[in-house]
């Protein structure tokens, strides 16, 4: 019911997406969605593309005097540097511009070429950019708004760029996330954020990239979105797959996620109790991240993910050409040095997009109205089925 799909490359005229599903009568407009593109560029040690990107979304067609319209909403944020680039990536044929045959390892140059049967790695390089998640965090921001409808918001921090850790404890209190907001590093600890920083200088020194951590909450999700009935419509692990398809990431874990690995069963189950004032059960704990059985439990949703180290580096590391078979270096293209604040702003969106098709598979309606309507009922139906 809710579905989308992106197209363009990192340097070619724009990005474009098209989002399908949601519901008439949504408020929309351009102003929802650039605050996330804007979020998205920000970060200390970004690349200085950042600096001349200034990712604006234009909405082509879904949406009339600020409210949605039901049929597929279509987005574009037009490359501010594609007159640069027009030769290289022209869509007729032309000779002018020399291919790239120096393939970077850590990337999907190489087994690209070998899957599509290319002579220039940058017909791989410039689809597998990051820059395609642009395009997904506008996707991102819209099921945002939609959500919001129903009170559900999100929120996000880095808790770790190479070594160095934030405070392991949080709860997006407002005064809090203000900080985060405001930190270059989206960083709790500012005396943390500093030493990060320190950590991302010293790496651009060295001409090498940093990875890191980052978290991902959703907040006043209802019991009961997603299932335990079939493989595929576990909520888990459609999640799972969501911020797996982020480039660099390498791992995904819910709640205590891997930590649970090392404890007691005990020490790791939410034990259940029931508050008989307010005719409902509860959990003191919430080591599950609020999913049991691949749906959610009415308890916060908590995500992490690990990005590793970006594969582009400024010293480049050694590679094959991909014509002549001699060693050579791998090819440099502008790139960040440290891109974990940007993928957990990205990571807000896709999550968002998995949620929202729960919403919608769940509750259906073809006006937001009409959502409203069914979602209200099923929230008074769980009310009443605790307190009975």
């Amino acid at each position: 019911m809710l579905r989308y799909s992106t197209g363009g490359e990192s340097h070619g005229r724009a990005l474009v997406a098209t989002l399908e599903g949601i519901p008439a009568d949504l408020s929309l407009s351009c102003r929802d969605i650039d605050g996330d593109l804007k979020r998205r560029q920000m970060g200390y040690g970004r690349s200085e593309r950042m600096k001349i990107e200034k990712d604006r979304a234009e909405i082509l067609s879904g949406v009339r005097r600020g409210r949605t319209l039901a049929s597929p909403i279509v987005l574009m944020i037009s490359n501010m540097e594609w007159p640069k680039w027009q030769i290289t990536m022209a869509v007729e044929e032309n000779t002018d511009s020399p291919a790239l045959t120096e393939p970077r390892p850590g990337h999907a140059d190489l087994a690209g070429a070998i899957k599509y049967d290319f002579e220039d790695t940058r017909d791989v390089l410039e689809r597998a950019s990051a820059r395609d998640t642009a395009a997904r965090v506008a996707v991102g921001a819209i099921c945002k708004k939609f959500l919001r409808e129903f009170g559900i918001v999100f929120y996000s921090r880095v808790i770790q760029i190479g070594r160095v850790r934030d405070r392991k404890e949080w709860q997006p209190t407002p005064d809090d996330y203000s900080l985060i907001e405001s930190s270059p590093l989206r960083c709790l600890d500012r005396e943390k954020g500093e030493q990060m920083k320190e950590l991302i200088d010293q790496a651009k020194t060295r001409g090498d990239t940093l990875g890191g951590v980052f978290e991902v909450y959703a907040t006043n999700l209802p019991i009961g979105l997603g299932s335990y009935t079939q493989w595929d419509v576990k909520l888990d692990a459609r999640l799972a797959q969501a911020m797996m398809s982020i480039p660099a990431i390498v791992g995904v874990e819910i709640g205590l996620g891997f930590t649970s690995a090392e404890r007691w069963g005990s020490q790791v189950q939410d034990e259940i109790f029931y508050d008989r004032k307010g005719s409902r059960f509860f959990r003191k704990t919430n080591r599950a991240g609020g999913i049991e059985g691949g749906m959610t439990n009415g308890e916060a949703l908590i995500m992490r993910a690990a990005m590793k180290p970006i594969s582009t580096l400024a010293r480049p590391l050694r590679s094959v050409d991909l014509i002549t078979k001699k060693e050579v270096k791998g090819a440099r293209e502008r790139a960040d040095i440290c891109a974990v604040p940007a993928a957990a702003v990205i990571a807000e969106a896709v999550m968002a997009f998995e949620v929202a098709r729960e919403v919608r598979e769940k509750f259906g309606g073809d006006s937001i109205g009409e959502v409203r309507r069914n979602y209200e009922s099923y929230i008074d139906y769980v009310a009443k089925k605790q307190a009975r």
